[in-house]
């Protein structure tokens, strides 16, 4: 059975000099294994504070996050062990080689197949010729491509990408994309993606627009469910 995350009614404030800045409230949200979505919106609407919530590394001012797994509610905490993260900045290791940083999540975690796994994933982003570059020696699309080998090398059930093609070039962007996509749709994974690229987010089978604190579907709803 496909596992899910329910967010219902969240809320997200913080204070800045007394003043209390609210990004949105009472937030209903929820994500599927094997779905893909997109959020998109203005800088400042609070579409990464969403993202950390719905993958449990943050908690919700008010409001509660859900992960249902095996027909079993659980907190969101829970979720953790299960989701690969993808950030705009690549976040490698830059003492490490590329196959090295790919297989850093399943050393952490006891695996005595890391290196075997690692160079299978680079293989699957086309950049196994490339196993032994640090990040310096790599181009930015060659790191993202690096960044979402070791998102996935651990089979999670969800990832969450923050703006995964916001610096790399147009050409690059599409390559990062397309690779992405098929990993996560041969792996059932969940794939929730901010992003400003309209190109990007159309890909998605679920878009939404965060603005003005709220969430809504927007009309790209049905494009190129396919592609996801």
């Amino acid at each position: 059975m496909p596992s899910f995350i329910e967010l219902k009614n969240i809320s997200q404030s913080f204070h800045i000099n007394n003043a209390k800045i609210t990004l949105f409230e009472k937030l209903n949200l929820s994500l599927h294994q094997g779905d893909c979505y997109a959020i998109t919106g203005p800088s400042g609407a609070g579409k990464s504070s969403l993202l950390m919530l719905a993958s449990g590394l943050e908690k919700p001012t008010t409001g509660q996050g859900l992960y249902v797994t095996n027909g079993q509610n659980a907190p969101l905490d829970e979720l953790r062990t299960e989701i690969g993260f993808i950030f705009q900045q690549f976040h490698l290791l830059p003492e490490l080689t590329a196959i090295n940083n790919v297989a850093l999540p399943l050393k952490l975690r006891g695996d005595k197949q890391a290196i075997i796994k690692a160079e299978n994933w680079l293989n699957k982003v086309g950049l196994s010729h490339r196993k032994k570059h640090k990040p310096g020696e790599l181009s930015g699309g060659e790191q993202q491509r690096v960044a979402i080998a070791r998102a996935l090398v651990f089979e999670p059930k969800f990832i969450f990408a923050d703006e995964p093609t916001g610096n790399l070039d147009q050409k690059s962007a599409g390559e990062v994309a397309n690779i992405l996509i098929s990993c996560c749709k041969e792996n059932n994974a969940g794939l929730v993606m901010v992003t400003h690229s309209d190109t990007l987010a159309s890909r998605a089978q679920h878009i939404f627009s965060l603005a003005n604190g709220q969430l809504t579907p927007t009309s790209q709803q049905n494009l190129q469910v396919a592609s996801c």
